[in-house]
């Protein structure tokens, strides 16, 4: 039973990662982008803890949360030199 809650959850990842990278590319502003990315760097979140629950490995688990918190900092950062045209 867990198998195939595992391969459902895979594919509909890989659906939205697809999904994400297509609309990252043709996204026309740069807060469209942004916020594409910061979406696009969730669903990888996603499909390392999922990965991680399959092996059973709680690496995976380490290597997600630093993604995200990455990814956290880096969409403030884009997100206030987009509204003050300043990082710091």
């Amino acid at each position: 039973m867990h198998q195939i809650v595992f391969t459902i959850a895979g594919i509909w990842m890989t659906v939205l990662l697809a999904m994400m990278v297509v609309f990252t590319v043709r996204a026309r502003s740069s807060a469209v982008r942004v916020q594409a990315i910061d979406t696009l760097t969730l669903v990888l979140v996603a499909v390392l803890v999922l990965f991680s629950a399959v092996t059973r490995h709680a690496y995976y688990l380490d290597a997600a949360l630093a993604l995200a918190l990455v990814s956290f900092m880096g969409t403030v950062a884009a997100a206030r030199r987009l509204a003050e045209g300043r990082i710091l």
